[in-house]
């Protein structure tokens, strides 16, 4: 089934999980169990509130409904993780909704993290998630990068 690329525009986080092998259960536990991801989670949660309610005009609570100058307030993207946005921008694979999408997914990458802004390393983590077809323009431009 071909879903059209407004739909698609719309799924932030895409990601293919190949089956598990009898090598992969051979190997050793992640080192971070279910509830130590969960208290991370909660962690970010928590402090999205807090800084939407220290935010004033604009604010809203959690990163996914973040948007306009509150979504760039927040963000504080620094000249590498604004270029490489632009970048994806400029190689077709991502659309003004896509932009917004991206910065929200990697306010929020940031915020699991702990880190006070977004910086390139989150955005790029952030497009990685928006599936990139093999062969497009985009693709090849964060191959390169």
């Amino acid at each position: 089934m071909k879903i059209s690329g407004p739909l698609m525009d719309r799924i932030d986080l895409q990601v293919e999980v190949p089956p598990v092998t009898a090598a992969d259960l051979a190997l050793p536990p992640p080192a971070e169990g279910t509830a130590e991801a969960a208290a991370r989670v909660g962690a970010a949660r928590t402090l999205q509130m807090e800084r939407a309610a220290a935010g004033g005009d604009g604010a809203t609570a959690l990163n996914a409904q973040a948007d306009g100058d509150w979504l760039e307030a927040i963000c504080a993207l620094d000249p590498a993780a604004r270029a490489l946005l632009s970048r994806a921008a400029e190689a077709g694979g991502l659309t003004a909704r896509g932009w917004t999408r991206t910065l929200r997914l990697a306010r929020t990458i940031a915020d699991l993290e702990g880190a006070d802004a977004a910086r390139r390393v989150h955005v790029a983590e952030a497009l990685i998630y928006r599936r990139v077809a093999p062969g497009s323009a985009m693709a090849a431009s964060m191959a390169a990068n």
